[in-house]
């Protein structure tokens, strides 16, 4: 056999993310291959994180104001107060229905289900009590605030957007980093990447511990393939707040990135692989028991060469009958560079079971077999990656290596 046969690189893999709802990733995964990591840099994760509790003021400090003397609207404000949001939303709601033009029922009603998290129900009465300020000539900043927040959360950038310009812009107030934040994330998911980088900053010069709007000024600057700038900035929104899965997500991808575009310089590859590691292992920290965590841990891991601790982490999640295929690919991987045939070719085995269409598996799983002098079995492996990719030439090679020894 060919000395060409121990060429041994890795493709790192391109994890889908399911995260929570306001800030990561928009692009697709990527196959796997075993190749050099400079040849395929790691893409972002996709998903989007929410503000924290600490991060997000729920609607606004100012209680509905002017509480009219009806009976129902009193006690309702009252119930207000005393953060009794469903009787407060009740009472509210039978005032409005009493009197439909009573834009405080409607105001204190979407306040009350803004506390209560029901974003949508909240977003449609404080609208309603928008419209009849406005008739009215007496439109006041706590409903406008309150309904911005309230359609953001509904993930209604396109209406949240103006009233957010008109939070965020009232002559002789003071910046306001939540709402900054809400601006630029409306602005970010309406396309305007510009102005979004702008409200972000603002947000951080108001609050230089705003780790959503950090997060995102790391994003953008991650999909300009400014690496070093996001790498900055996501170092910074971890620092604010270390149980930032999210941000901890995306900073050991742009170390997979940085190290995979140092790949001609080993010394600088190698020590991102190692900021890699570290950054998975607060990840994992904050969700020990995720399977995309655990993978990404293992990808980082396998760059930086630590195979045994790689094959320690990929095999907790492996373990999970559903364990999908990429994290079943990556423990082969761990599996394989540690030289434990055996459980490679039985681990590559499961991940062509769920991912039969990923020819990255069968050149590992190819590889494992003939290394294990199954010559027939890698034959077959070999094959299969070239029928899904016909003009790969490792493939081709390999067919014509092993043919000759396969009976």
């Amino acid at each position: 056999m060919r000395k060409s046969f121990f060429r041994h690189g890795f493709a790192p893999v391109a994890l889908l993310l399911t995260l929570s709802a306001a800030v990561v990733a928009q692009s697709g995964a990527t196959r796997p291959r075993r190749v050099d990591p400079s040849t395929n840099p790691v893409p972002p994760p996709t998903a989007r994180p929410t503000p924290t509790a600490t991060q997000a003021r729920t609607a606004s400090t100012q209680a509905p104001t002017s509480a009219p003397g009806t009976g129902d609207t009193a006690r309702a404000y009252s119930l207000l107060q005393q953060k009794q949001y469903e009787a407060a939303a009740r009472e509210a709601h039978a005032a409005a229905a009493a009197d439909p033009k009573n834009s405080e029922a409607w105001k204190i009603a979407g306040f009350a289900q803004f506390y209560l998290n029901q974003f949508k129900e909240a977003a449609a009465d404080l609208q309603r009590a928008l419209d009849l300020q406005r008739a009215a000539k007496e439109e006041d900043a706590p409903t406008v605030d309150a309904l911005a927040q309230s359609l953001v959360r509904s993930d209604e950038f396109e209406r949240a957007l103006p009233l957010l310009t008109v939070a965020t812009s009232r002559a002789g107030a003071p910046p306001d980093a939540t709402l900054l934040y809400y601006r630029g994330l409306a602005e970010y998911r309406t396309g305007k990447q510009a102005d979004a980088e702008r409200s972000f900053n603002a947000a951080v010069k108001a609050d230089p511990k705003n780790s959503a709007s950090l997060f995102y000024l790391g994003r953008l600057a991650y999909e300009r393939n400014q690496t070093d700038a996001a790498i900055a900035a996501l170092n910074r929104a971890t620092l604010a707040d270390p149980r930032f899965a999210e941000a901890w997500t995306l900073l050991t991808y742009a170390y997979l990135r940085r190290a995979a575009s140092a790949a001609n310089v080993p010394a600088k590859a190698d020590a991102d692989y190692l900021n890699a590691v570290r950054s998975s292992d607060s990840l994992l920290r904050v969700r020990p028991n995720d399977e995309t965590a655990a993978a990404l841990s293992g990808q980082a891991l396998i760059g930086a060469k630590q195979f045994a601790r790689a094959v320690t982490v990929l095999e907790r999640a492996g373990a999970n009958p559903n364990a999908g295929g990429p994290t079943l690919y990556l423990l082969g991987v761990a599996y394989s560079r540690a030289k434990n045939f055996p459980k490679a070719i039985t681990t590559f085995e499961r991940a062509a079971a769920k991912t039969a269409d990923d020819p990255n598996i069968y050149r590992e799983l190819g590889y494992a077999y003939e290394i294990s002098k199954q010559y027939g079995k890698a034959l077959a492996a070999y094959q299969k990656g070239a029928e899904l990719l016909p003009d790969d030439e490792d493939f081709q090679q390999s067919l014509e290596r092993v043919r000759p020894f396969a009976k």
